[in-house]
């Protein structure tokens, strides 16, 4: 790739913003944008607004402009999207912005997909063409898909999971449920609040999924002191929460996004499904990293599953390594 290469793969997430670019990533922030809520003029974007998330003044709030995966905000999220490209030294115009492939969840609507083609050339990017997230996180993983041969993706994302069996570049059966990364974290505030009476914040249950989450029991269980506000009397209060209460506050989304797996095996063909069989099920996305992922899929499927490596950039890196496949780029241009 030459020094003035223009060529980008964007992974636009509900949770995280990463970019791919001459063969690395040189972005990885925080979807969030912080504004004032009088006039909407953007006070702080990216990492930044995601320090003040739940400690700002009153007239600020800190907004996601992406949720479940698609755009909810056109303006904030293009305003996101060209400050990301500004940061990554894409505001150089003399080849006329970077060519980025962009990710989408499977199944968006013609308009959410035409939202984000939108968005990002009017961010700055000279061409912008959607790319569905299975396809895009199988080839960032490494997976063979240009063969006849199956594959089976799990990409658990922050608003959304997919799963997906592809072949010869392309997603051969697919299905995605809007339940991610987030919805386990509204899981544990409720059940935090339920059981202790205290509430808890979005970045507290994140950090208890982080530092002591699973899918399943652990041999060492695992222990972490949380601080909230007690719901009765309103003070500071100090509780100490294990590994298992998680496992099972987090119990139902990880049931429905097994199931979304289940579905997609259900409809394989049988030649592509006796190859995932041999093949298994790998997982990608931010949700791979919570600990016993793999083998709570491998429990829920019957199908041996594995996380693949460095997992949250994985759809970033296959946006990215698309743009030198001309048979895919053909297709995913005559898709804008």
């Amino acid at each position: 790739m030459g020094l003035f290469d223009r060529k980008m793969g964007v992974d636009l997430g509900t949770v995280n913003v990463i970019i791919y670019q001459n063969g690395q990533i040189v972005l990885q922030e925080p979807s969030m944008v912080a504004l004032t809520i009088e006039d909407e003029r953007i006070v702080a974007i990216g990492q930044e607004a995601r320090d003040m998330y739940g400690r700002h003044p009153e007239h600020i709030e800190v907004v996601r402009p992406l949720q479940n995966g698609v755009i909810a905000d056109y303006e904030v999220t293009e305003a996101m999207l060209r400050h990301f490209f500004q940061k990554v030294g894409s505001r150089v115009r003399l080849f006329g912005g970077p060519q980025c492939v962009i990710s989408v969840p499977y199944g968006v609507t013609s308009v959410e997909k035409r939202a984000v083609h939108e968005a990002a050339i009017q961010a700055g990017a000279r061409e912008a063409y959607p790319i569905a997230e299975p396809l895009a996180a199988a080839i960032g993983a490494g997976l063979p898909v240009k063969t006849p041969a199956g594959n089976m993706i799990l990409n658990l994302g922050g608003g959304a999971s997919e799963a997906a069996v592809l072949a010869i570049n392309d997603v051969v059966v697919a299905a995605s449920v809007r339940v991610g990364g987030m919805r386990l974290d509204e899981a544990i505030i409720n059940y935090v609040r339920r059981k202790y009476s205290l509430v808890i914040g979005q970045p507290t249950a994140e950090s208890i999924k982080i530092q002591i989450g699973a899918a399943v029991n652990l041999s060492e269980e695992l222990t972490m002191e949380v601080q909230g506000r007690d719901q009765v009397g309103g003070l500071p209060r100090t509780i100490s929460i294990s590994t298992s209460e998680v496992v099972e506050a987090i119990a139902d989304p990880l049931s429905t996004i097994a199931n979304v797996a289940r579905n997609v095996l259900e409809k394989t063909p049988p030649e592509l499904a006796s190859d995932i069989i041999d093949r298994g099920i790998t997982i990608t996305g931010g949700g791979a990293l919570l600990r016993g992922i793999d083998e709570y899929i491998t429990r829920q499927t019957g199908v041996p599953a594995y996380r693949a490596d460095d997992p949250i950039v994985c759809t970033a890196v296959g946006a990215g390594r698309v743009q030198d496949d001309p048979g895919i780029m053909r297709r995913l241009m005559g898709n804008v």
